[in-house]
């Protein structure tokens, strides 16, 4: 089932998730439903506050990134409880967009790499460092998690020439070609 994707400025973009347990209702039927509503509307990843849930889940395809990092063919993943547990190396800028940030798209320093704790569908634990696109895609969705996104990494100066534009996405003057919660 497509989920309607929370826009900026909703209040559940901004609220720390929760980790959840083995016995959470319906999670299965709930990765597939990110799966899909993440294809259907061209992202490379989703994570569950974009969808209305605060708890620890995102899911990532990065094999659009193939061409720039061939390191993201075939990465496919479902993080559940996910918790970055260091950061390192260089900071790295990057052209960055996010589903609940429609038609915004600015450079972002990030670290190039991460060491993660997460479980998989099957509930089976990782910990796992990745690096390049891979870290970046990981972080930017990990944010979501933390109720940050990806424009609170930006200058003072580029918050304030944006704040227009943002400003228009939380009062629904934006177009897209995926259902969408406004913020009330």
């Amino acid at each position: 089932m497509l989920l309607p994707i929370y826009i900026y400025g909703h209040p559940v973009l901004r609220k720390v998730s929760e980790d959840i347990t083995p016995e959470y209702a319906g999670l299965s039927k709930l990765l597939d439903d990110m799966w899909q509503t993440m294809y259907e509307s061209d992202g490379v990843g989703l994570a569950a506050p974009q969808i209305g849930k605060n708890i620890r889940i995102f899911v990532i395809d990065g094999s659009p990134f193939e061409e720039l990092d061939p390191d993201c063919k075939d990465f496919k993943k479902a993080f559940i409880n996910a918790h970055i547990l260091e950061r390192s190396g260089d900071d790295v800028p990057f052209n960055e967009g996010c589903l609940s940030i429609p038609g915004i798209h600015e450079d972002v320093m990030r670290k190039d790499r991460i060491k993660i704790t997460y479980r998989d569908e099957n509930w089976v634990e990782h910990v796992e460092e990745f690096t390049g696109t891979r870290a970046r895609i990981i972080q930017h969705e990990y944010d979501h998690l933390d109720g940050i996104v990806f424009t609170d990494h930006l200058s003072a100066l580029k918050k304030r020439l944006l704040k227009g534009k943002l400003n228009n996405i939380s009062a629904g003057k934006f177009k897209q070609s995926y259902r969408v919660v406004l913020p009330k």
